[in-house]
């Protein structure tokens, strides 16, 4: 994130020898040649020479110049989210810290969507450009409005490159196809709603046949309270099909979750993506409203959904979040607005918390649980500090399963807003994404560690921890997500409309 200044001479008279070169001096120890020294009248001595700089200054003045250099620098750095634009002026991104960057916008705003895996490829196929995404959103129009509310499956093609003149003829332009600077398209198919979407989450169980798009279920959270699944399949299927009539059985919900009452939600998961849903291994969905409580469901092998009658119940507060362990297939995790992060075993009979660790003073929005690392969980508060923490670390020290004291693996408060989403990279377990109240994506690397002299040089910017790698600019953004297939690409949602780009940092 930091400009970084290229080294500057040290003030030496003869560059490095290079492969094969011999030091000019005869067999007598003379100088071979001379070379008239314009500042042979000023220096009178070699030593003279080696504590002077190149403009005849010592080093020690200009070291001194430099320190007071990079302070102006430090305070003319403008960081997104900490300063704020003087009026009139406008926020512009570098593009060239940008391979992929592009904003589009929909009729309302979708405060909450998923990326979609499609059948494009993984890997160096997915490296060419124009790229195409697939998602799903829920839109949450304005008051009085809301039976204009619906679920948008789209698809985003046409995505660009940055046009960046000095790569040209470069191995990845050969890849690109004619039509790259195009302008992106947007299509999308849509599901009357009638209520606020909370959140909006997807389930994807690989296609049976080549060619035919995942089987897509999603699940919304509505601000009324219930939870709607519908099949979306179908709705894919049309976006890539020409001709593909839908019908309007395919716009109803396969199941609604009513056991919330009247307790709207913010928090949902479905279980990871088995190959196919069976009775020892089922699609399981997490449900979670503002009076703390916690429903399963489950579907069946022949597509029908059963919601447990009995609730998970020991946080004091609303569910703000939920994440299913990607390697324990009963175990999963809640943040909540009582400050803590509990840890549940879907297999006990009583309901509760096996563990209970409290993670911060104030509301815990956001959770991700590491694909990669599996015993590593992050988490996003409302006083804008995010942190990972190692769960082999949390021991009970009683009956109540209370953890006491709990210490982050990392802690990090460069934001001063709520955090909003937090994610890790689907491939590398180091790397994080963060989106916050103060209108910006971060991207972090944990493996960075402090240097000193990388520091020096990047003009010593206050309060940006080493492994900041990145700060995106977005108006009001809520959501951010890394897209499994695009490596390094991420969409990211909020009041502005959607925004889908990959830095040159990851």
């Amino acid at each position: 994130m930091a400009n970084k200044r290229s080294a500057e001479a040290d003030g030496a008279d003869q560059g490095p020898l290079k492969d094969g070169d011999k030091p000019m001096v005869d067999a007598d120890g003379d100088e071979v040649g001379h070379f008239e020294d314009d500042y042979e009248d000023e220096f009178e001595s070699e030593d003279e020479i080696m504590v002077a700089g190149a403009d005849g200054r010592p080093d020690d003045e200009v070291e001194a110049e430099e320190a007071a250099e990079r302070m102006d620098m430090d305070q003319q750095t403008f960081i997104p989210g900490r300063h704020r634009l003087p009026a009139g002026e406008v926020l512009a991104p570098d593009l060239t810290a940008y391979d992929m960057l592009h904003t589009l916008q929909s009729s309302w705003p979708c405060l909450s969507f998923d990326v979609l895996r499609d059948n494009l490829g993984e890997g160096r196929a997915r490296k060419k450009y124009p790229a195409t995404v697939y998602a799903v959103a829920g839109t949450q129009t304005a008051r009085g409005r809301e039976r204009e509310n619906e679920i948008m499956v789209m698809k985003l093609s046409k995505l660009s490159k940055m046009d960046k003149p000095e790569e040209s003829g470069s191995e990845e332009d050969e890849d690109s196809d004619d039509d790259e600077n195009t302008d992106p398209i947007l299509e999308h198919k849509t599901i009357r709603l009638h209520t606020c979407t909370n959140r909006i989450r997807a389930h994807q169980t690989p296609p049976s046949q080549p060619l035919r798009p995942p089987s897509t279920l999603t699940a919304v959270m509505t601000e009324s309270g219930q939870v709607q699944i519908h099949d979306i399949t179908p709705h894919l299927t049309s976006l890539d099909t020409p001709g593909f009539m839908l019908k309007p059985e395919h716009s109803k919900p396969i199941h609604t979750i009513k056991m919330h009452g009247s307790s709207e939600g913010y928090a949902l998961d479905w279980s990871p993506s088995p190959s196919s849903s069976t009775v020892t291994n089922p699609i399981k969905l997490l449900t979670g409203d503002t009076s703390g409580s916690i429903y399963l469901s489950t579907r069946s092998p022949t597509g029908t959904f059963t919601t447990d009658t009995q609730p998970f119940a020991s946080h004091t507060s609303s569910v703000e979040e939920l994440q299913w362990s990607p390697s324990e297939p009963s175990v999963f995790a809640s943040a909540s607005a009582d400050s803590t992060i509990r840890i549940w075993d879907t297999r006990s009979k009583t309901r509760k918390a096996a563990l209970t660790v409290p993670v911060s003073a104030t509301d815990v929005n956001v959770l991700s649980w590491s694909r990669q690392t599996t015993y590593l969980l992050a988490s996003g508060a409302d006083d804008g500090t995010w942190a990972t923490w190692d769960l082999r670390s949390w021991k009970s020290s009683g009956a109540t399963g209370r953890v006491e004291n709990p210490q982050p693996v990392a802690s990090f408060s460069f934001h001063k807003e709520q955090i909003t989403s937090v994610e890790w990279h689907p491939t590398d377990d180091s790397v994080v994404a963060v989106a916050a109240g103060d209108n910006t994506v971060s991207l972090w690397d944990l493996a960075v560690e402090h240097d000193d002299e990388e520091s020096r040089q990047s003009a010593d910017v206050r309060d940006c921890p080493p492994q900041l790698l990145f700060v995106h600019y977005m108006d009001q953004v809520k959501e951010c997500h890394w897209h499994p297939q695009l490596e390094g690409a991420i969409m990211a949602t909020g009041g502005s409309g959607f925004g889908v780009f990959k830095t040159i940092s990851v």
